[in-house]
């Protein structure tokens, strides 16, 4: 293990501290100093808190803003010190930082060409991803540019059943396992709450006064910011076809002027939607996972694909949902 230098955590982070029927916010907690690994420590790091749904982001071997929140949040959810350290036992959780993926014949039905008019996308019957990079990418919950760190030499815009590419040891998001269709309700989980972070651009699920998970979120936009209260998920569904109308994206109000946009991972709301007692904000994945934190979203609340598709499996519809 490799300590460069400290990093003190801007901002703060919620914690877990509120009564199991109140809908406050949690409160907040103040920053820590951590310390900043070398690059595969890092990345073993990152591994072992999307393993255990504390989304640290895009796994891309650095500590950035959502790894660090997500260490903190996994210490406090396991009454762990309040500090920066990171314990051996952690590390010793992913004792294979990498692992290696053969591209197949069958992950070349997920890959194809996307026309740029709503228009046109809507003639189709499914929104592939764009190239094998993007597929594995996301398969291994990475940054593209981090798959391609680790891959040098590898022609990206012709790769080929048979190739070997090294990839982060992260528990995949398996495209191919998730098929079109609404989400049953979970009665296990019936009296969890969702917290939507609007500050500090996370989502958290708790089970009376337990985090059970984490996620990095975009949370709407200036214009059309997420809508601040207490609300309820109605539904949710997998594979989702979308309803593109402007208005109702820039300005809140429904048109007859629209597209039906077949779903795939490069639908604008990915994997999953979830929809809140509010018409047109639900809770849903996105084509654009390098966005998440940063860019803005039009009300509703982003989740790169592969936590999209672990929150489906921590709630269920009818918990509330409280925005703040």
């Amino acid at each position: 293990m490799k300590f460069v230098f400290l990093i003190i955590v801007s901002g703060s982070i919620s914690i877990f501290a509120f009564a199991q029927e109140s809908t406050t916010p949690p409160p907040r907690v103040y920053p820590v100093a951590l310390p900043n690994y070398d690059e595969e420590t890092a990345t073993r790091l990152q591994i072992f808190l999307d393993n255990s749904a504390f989304g640290p982001g895009k796994i891309d071997g650095k500590m950035g803003e959502f790894f660090r929140k997500a260490l903190i949040s996994y210490k406090h959810a396991h009454a762990m010190p309040k500090t920066g350290a990171v314990d051996q036992w952690m590390l010793d959780q992913v004792s294979v930082t990498y692992t290696t993926y053969t591209i197949k014949e069958e992950d070349l039905k997920f890959v194809g060409d996307i026309p740029s008019s709503h228009a046109e996308q809507a003639r189709l019957k499914w929104l592939p991803y764009t190239s094998l990079l993007e597929f594995v990418a996301e398969r291994y919950h990475s940054a593209e540019s981090y798959v391609q760190k680790l891959n040098p030499g590898k022609n990206w815009e012709h790769l080929q059943p048979g190739e070997i590419l090294k990839v982060p040891n992260v528990l995949p998001f398996e495209v191919e396992k998730f098929t079109e269709g609404k989400v049953p309700e979970n009665p296990a989980f019936a009296s969890r709450k969702i917290f939507i972070d609007t500050y500090e651009h996370l989502l958290e699920v708790f089970d009376g006064d337990q985090l059970v998970c984490i996620f990095p979120i975009t949370p709407g936009s200036k214009t059309l910011p997420a809508p601040v209260g207490t609300w309820k998920i109605l539904g949710a569904s997998v594979w989702p076809w979308f309803r593109y109308d402007e208005g109702m994206l820039n300005y809140g109000v429904r048109t007859e002027n629209y597209y039906n946009l077949p779903p795939g991972p490069n639908n604008l709301v990915g994997v999953l939607w979830m929809g809140l007692n509010k018409p047109g904000i639900g809770i849903h994945g996105t084509n654009n996972p390098e966005t998440i934190g940063r860019a803005a979203s039009h009300g509703c609340i982003r989740l790169a694909n592969w936590d999209a598709a672990r929150v489906k499996d921590l709630v269920s519809v009818g918990n509330t949902v409280i925005i703040f």
